[in-house]
């Protein structure tokens, strides 16, 4: 039996990646980083204010979505259709700590149209844990 799906597509969900990397500070602190109004517009594009609300939409200048499911300190889960798209995608942000100070940060997105789009998202979300990271370190300085 062969398999004729290309990386990254699933059996039901179109296509799916994930990212993650681990930072050297506390969940307290990646949470506040990522949920912050500044963490927000960093990774979900700018806006007015988005409240972490399940149920709650928002608009942003790269999509809009709806906020479906909130753990503090754990997990974030909404849709998220980016401007061009014809379809939303969910996202799933995890806080993963197995110590003190490191916390691991995952981003997994699913519901991608195609290959394309999955690549895309994949440099996206790279690019955005480059970025909290960056941040991370510049916190821990001030």
């Amino acid at each position: 039996m062969t398999n004729d799906r290309t990386i990254g597509q699933t059996k039901a969900v179109g296509f799916q990646v994930g990212v993650r990397r681990s930072f050297s500070i506390s969940q307290e602190d990646a949470w506040s980083l990522l949920t912050s109004s500044d963490g927000l517009n960093l990774w979900l594009g700018e806006s007015t204010g988005i409240s972490l609300i399940p149920g709650q939409t928002y608009t942003t200048t790269l999509g809009s979505g709806e906020i479906r499911i909130v753990k503090p300190l754990q997990q974030l889960r909404l849709t998220w259709q980016k401007e061009g798209w014809e379809r939303p995608s969910t996202v799933q942000i995890r806080i993963l700590s197995k110590a003190d100070n490191k916390t691991t940060i995952s981003f997994h997105q699913e519901k991608l149209s195609d290959q394309y789009v999955r690549e895309e998202m994949k440099i996206y979300w790279e690019t955005i844990l480059e970025k909290i990271g960056e941040r991370a370190m510049k916190n821990k300085s001030s």
